[in-house]
């Protein structure tokens, strides 16, 4: 197996025909395109087509894999923020779904807690959804998806430290954006 990436190792045995190493890549990294796209995107339907177009398109470089030229999951990343971009592009000038997937329910937490926290992820989608494209990619790789600087530089092909720039850039942005809405979201200071 492949020490540095455990993905490369299952791709290899994909591409001679091991359907058990379908399953586990899959299953490893379908969650994470999807998380990406739909960050990215803000509606749950396009970002599960975007997921699973991306790991079409790995399916079909599985046999022409080269091993250490980069990594499974940075390349899958690209590719899922390629195709985003692509969405994103495409319907521009309309207006954007923000129909997203909500977390499980908690069967502990109340309706209002509920709506509460539904509130808090439609204003975090929303205020995504108003900073530049690259500063929003790099702010869900680092924050949502807690990648760290050095693989988003792969995944965005940018210096690490552009890609410090647009995480600070995008977070402060995010806190002007959000900063009116402390108490209507439940946000209280301590």
């Amino acid at each position: 197996m492949t020490e540095d990436d455990p993905d490369a190792d299952l791709l290899a045995r994909f591409a001679a025909g091991e359907r058990h190493a379908a399953r586990a890549l899959t299953d490893s990294l379908g969650p994470r395109a999807f998380g990406v796209a739909l960050r990215m995107l803000g509606d749950g339907a396009e970002a599960e087509d975007v997921a699973q177009e991306a790991m079409m398109r790995l399916w079909r470089i599985a046999p022409d894999w080269r091993t250490g030229e980069a990594k499974v999951s940075t390349w899958l990343y690209r590719v899922t923020m390629n195709l985003c971009v692509d969405r994103q592009r495409r319907r521009r000038g309309g207006t954007a779904s923000l129909d997203e997937v909500a977390e499980p329910p908690d069967p502990a937490r109340s309706v209002p807690e509920q709506m509460q926290d539904r509130a808090r992820v439609d204003a975090l989608q929303a205020a995504l959804d108003e900073l530049p494209e690259r500063q929003r990619q790099a702010v869900v790789l680092r924050h949502m998806e807690e990648l760290s600087n050095p693989e988003i530089a792969g995944i965005m092909e940018i210096s690490t430290e552009a890609v410090e720039s647009l995480t600070a850039r995008g977070k402060r942005a995010l806190a002007a954006i959000l900063a009116g809405r402390r108490d209507e979201l439940g946000y209280q200071d301590g």
